[in-house]
């Protein structure tokens, strides 16, 4: 397998990376998910610019210049090299030597994209049955301590909120504040359905979702805050996100659900949306055109 490393292609498991790379010990990186969807117009990158421009933001939290216009290029051109019609892309930029401070001035930094088969991170549950949440009893990150952005550190906080709920026999964690209104899960926003209105779950220590975006977009489904009851008590409920796409929930701790005409609706509206099969005028898919053996160019 190929990665994209510093504005060129190596094999990954030629990669020479520090084991005292700063981010490695600190988690001082930031990193997006993309997806690439087969399309009439062959592999297609669905929101490239929205992801990078939110990786933007994050490594400016952590005052690190990225060059976009290089990550651009990278992600295509791994897709690529990869051959696969359909991909998840992680682009992740990350702080690598010089020091073991936490003053990041004077780190190196370091790009990279890669591109690997992917299927709903969260498996046949989230494809087929529907996922069992769990309310969780760690809080999410609070956005005055950490900001919600895709930041390699913060993640921690999902790793610990899943692995409890895992080895309670749940699929996915479902955070909520300390006045037990709905923040998001790990890796998802959340989405409600009541009496056929749909609703984005709305807080501010939640990551601002490009699939919740794309949702909202297309449904034009309200966002307001939701309490844990008013969500228990909802007709249907679903989560979004790039790995996650729109997943049917079918039980939250003691709830739970059977069916879901709206949830399916969406599900298959963003389905035929990242396929460019609908909603093509919103420029939402960057395509790759290969006029001839080895070179790729961007649609314009």
């Amino acid at each position: 397998m190929q990665i994209w490393l510093d504005d060129r292609l190596v094999v990954a498991g030629s990669a020479s990376i520090s084991p005292l790379a700063h981010g490695l010990h600190y988690g001082t990186g930031v990193f997006e998910g993309v997806r690439a969807y087969d399309t009439p117009q062959g592999p297609a990158l669905f929101r490239l610019q929205d992801h990078l421009d939110r990786l933007e933001r994050g490594a400016a939290a952590l005052a690190m210049e990225v060059d976009l216009v290089a990550l651009h290029r990278g992600c295509l051109d791994v897709l690529a090299a990869s051959g696969l019609k359909e991909a998840y892309l992680r682009p992740l930029v990350f702080y690598e030597t010089g020091g073991l401070g936490l003053d990041v001035a004077g780190l190196n930094v370091r790009q990279l994209v890669a591109a690997l088969p992917w299927r709903n991170h969260l498996g046949e549950a989230g494809e087929v049955h529907g996922v069992r949440l769990r309310t969780s009893s760690f809080r999410r990150n609070p956005s005055a301590a950490l900001p919600p952005l895709k930041l390699c550190g913060g993640y921690v906080n999902s790793v610990l909120a899943k692995l409890e709920a895992t080895r309670a026999g749940f699929e996915e964690a479902l955070f909520v504040d300390a006045t037990s209104q709905v923040v998001e899960c790990t890796g998802e926003n959340v989405f409600l359905v009541q009496q056929g209105r749909l609703t984005a779950v709305q807080h501010g220590d939640a990551l601002p979702g490009i699939t919740r975006d794309t949702i909202m977009a297309l449904t034009g489904a309200d966002s307001r805050p939701v309490g844990l009851e008013e969500l228990k008590a909802a007709d249907e409920v679903f989560l979004t996100g790039t790995s996650a796409e729109v997943s049917a929930v079918s039980a939250l701790d003691e709830r739970s659900w059977t069916g879901g005409p709206v949830t399916r609706e969406v599900q298959d509206l963003y389905a035929r949306v990242v396929r460019g099969r609908a909603e093509t005028e919103r420029g939402w898919l960057t395509p790759l055109i290969q006029k001839r053996a080895g070179k790729v160019t961007v649609k314009a």
